[in-house]
């Protein structure tokens, strides 16, 4: 029997972007200092990933559930229930879960900032109890996650998940009037849905605006913004859509964490995780070289590259590339280099630094060892050359099964 060949998939979130021109015309990724991934790349072969197909959200449940194999397309369940698993949040039937930031709109009625100024972990805590305990009810419930990611719950067949609504991250500097939640079709459920949170959004405004934790903030955290609802997940477990191999995923978020449990994965808390530039690095990469003596998979995320992008900060953006390449990519090869193990680079989507979003151009990806039978001839991870390189176009299970060697 052939032995199962094991792997590490590093996912540093929202690292793709476009050339810039006070970068002279190269991307972030390609300006930065980056001799572990691109290693990866000298090593072995680039190509592309398809991780935001056509007719989804693009945001990062879809595209993660893409890297892993998941096929989003097929299957997507929401963001919110995802999260709610990463919480242990057990739904009922005719629960919908939504995730919920906590966003900051201006006096003019203006959403500017989707993570209210990176509200931290402790100030969350504090307003989401705070929530909880003015509106929580039979119909309601308020979840407190990570920072500004946070959850509601609604309970009860009069609510309905077939809603149309605007990611916030997505939406900074557009009026509020512009964004609101519409239905998607003409069940009284989904006009009742509708009704209730924008209901709730207002009573909760006024009640953010009047907590003393808000007082004097540039961006207090003001408004909640529920979005991304659905039922309880029914998900395949990951041994068995790849041939009895076991996964494990580290991250900061809850959605990766929930697609860990949703499909059986390991799910490794790093207690120093934040999902910003303060993240324990050292941490996450202690975890990663145990995950893999159990597993055959390890998804190493890492959240901060995404955030930096949102915030529109090229500095910010940079740094972050620099150090998950340092930090996590270049000590985890260093002690596996005499291992036979698979690895790969690759961002879940781009989030171009100049439109603050995610897009859904394929992303670059680079895969070295025994899986490669042929290297090419790129010697950088680079979202300009590596569509050009042996790997082709992958999508779907292709790269777990190519890394896997199924």
């Amino acid at each position: 029997m052939k032995n199962f060949r094991k792997a590490i998939i590093f996912l540093p979130d929202g690292m793709a972007d476009d050339p810039l021109p006070e970068l002279n015309g190269k991307t972030p990724l390609e300006f930065a200092n980056t001799p572990a991934m691109d290693s990866i790349a000298a090593k072995g072969a680039s190509g592309t990933f398809l991780t935001l197909p056509d007719g989804l959200p693009t945001s990062s449940d879809v595209a993660n559930m893409s890297v892993l194999g998941f096929q989003p397309e097929l299957n997507y369940p929401g963001r919110g229930p995802i999260e709610a698993a990463s919480q242990g949040i057990e739904l009922a039937d005719d629960d919908v879960a939504w995730r919920c930031n906590l966003v900051y709109v201006s006096d003019d009625g203006v959403l500017r900032d989707y993570s209210a100024g990176h509200l931290s972990d402790d100030d969350s805590k504090i307003l989401m109890a705070a929530l909880k305990e003015e509106f929580d009810s039979p119909e309601v419930t308020f979840h407190h996650g990570v920072s500004y990611r946070n959850l509601l719950v609604l309970h009860g067949k009069k609510f309905s998940n077939r809603i149309d609504y605007q990611k916030p991250d997505s939406s900074q500097d557009i009026p509020v009037s512009q964004l609101r939640l519409k239905p998607l079709d003409d069940s009284e459920e989904a006009a009742y849905t509708v009704r209730f949170l924008e209901e709730l959004s207002a009573k909760a405004a006024k009640f953010l605006a009047a907590h003393p934790l808000n007082a004097g903030r540039p961006s207090p955290a003001n408004w909640i913004w529920p979005w991304s609802p659905g039922y309880r997940p029914q998900m395949q477990m990951f041994s068995e859509r790849y041939a009895g191999r076991r996964g494990a995923v580290i991250s900061a978020v809850d959605v990766i964490k929930g697609l860990g449990k949703c499909t059986g994965m390991q799910v490794i808390d790093v207690p120093g995780a934040t999902g910003f530039l303060d993240t324990d690095y050292e941490g996450k990469v202690q975890a990663a070289l145990r995950a893999i003596e159990d597993n055959d998979l390890v998804y190493v995320h890492l959240e901060a590259i995404d955030e930096c992008s949102h915030l529109g900060d090229l500095q910010l953006k940079l740094r972050a590339i620099g150090e998950f390449d340092a930090k996590v990519v270049a000590p985890i090869l260093k002690a596996l280099q005499d291992k036979p193990y698979n690895f790969a680079v690759l961002p879940d989507h781009p989030v171009p630094i100049k439109l603050r979003k995610h897009t859904t151009t394929p992303v670059p990806l680079a895969i070295c060892g025994p899986a490669i039978s042929e290297p090419d001839n790129i010697t950088v991870f680079s979202e300009t050359l590596a569509p050009g390189g042996n790997l082709g176009n992958l999508s779907k299970e292709e790269l777990v099964r190519k890394l896997l060697e199924i």
